[in-house]
């Protein structure tokens, strides 16, 4: 039995910075780096925020895909989707960000529950399998954060399983039709 989780599905109410929703499953091929915040947490405003700019920059020219989700899980009145799209333009916050789903069984929205974070900011490290490589609680040391994206960039694109085959490709190879000129 594997101890390999996949991530989660999203469960975003809007998004910001991305003309299309996002998904886990779409983006299946690509390292994610998912960071959950408020803006109202003094850590994640001080220290996380700023540490997912640099890694914006510094993995610019990769296919890393960051993504920020404003998971409200407190001060909920205060936190509107307007408030955030003034706080995302103020802080040049670039990247996708969405806003985790409200449950209206608890004020533990439903990507929180789901990934397990036990509060913000909180990170996950997503492979290009979709299998959660690091989940941090906290921010983690850049260097550390750094090394550990970079394995994850560096790691092969996983070959499409015979479910997910084109017609006329098989193990990855696929075929030039007869009629291709």
């Amino acid at each position: 039995m594997s101890d390999l989780t996949l991530a989660p599905e999203l469960s975003v109410s809007e998004w910001f910075n991305t003309s299309q929703p996002l998904s886990i499953a779409g983006l299946r091929g690509k390292v994610i780096f998912l960071h959950s915040f408020q803006l109202l947490c003094p850590g994640c405003v001080a220290e996380s925020l700023p540490q997912v700019r640099r890694i914006e920059r510094i993995f610019a020219n990769t296919d890393l895909q960051v993504i920020g989700l404003h998971t409200v899980f407190e001060h909920h009145e205060a936190m509107t989707p307007t408030v955030l799209k003034a706080f995302i333009h103020e802080y040049r916050l670039t990247s996708p960000i969405g806003v985790d789903q409200a449950d209206q069984r608890s004020d533990i929205p439903m990507t929180m529950r789901r990934y397990g974070f036990r509060g913000t900011p909180s990170s996950v490290l997503i492979g290009r399998d979709g299998v959660i490589l690091h989940h941090a609680f906290g921010v983690e040391d850049d260097i550390a954060l750094g090394a550990r994206i970079g394995m994850a960039l560096a790691a092969p694109i996983p070959m499409a399983t015979s479910a997910e085959e084109i017609e006329g490709c098989a193990a990855g190879v696929c075929a030039v039709p007869a009629d291709a000129a």
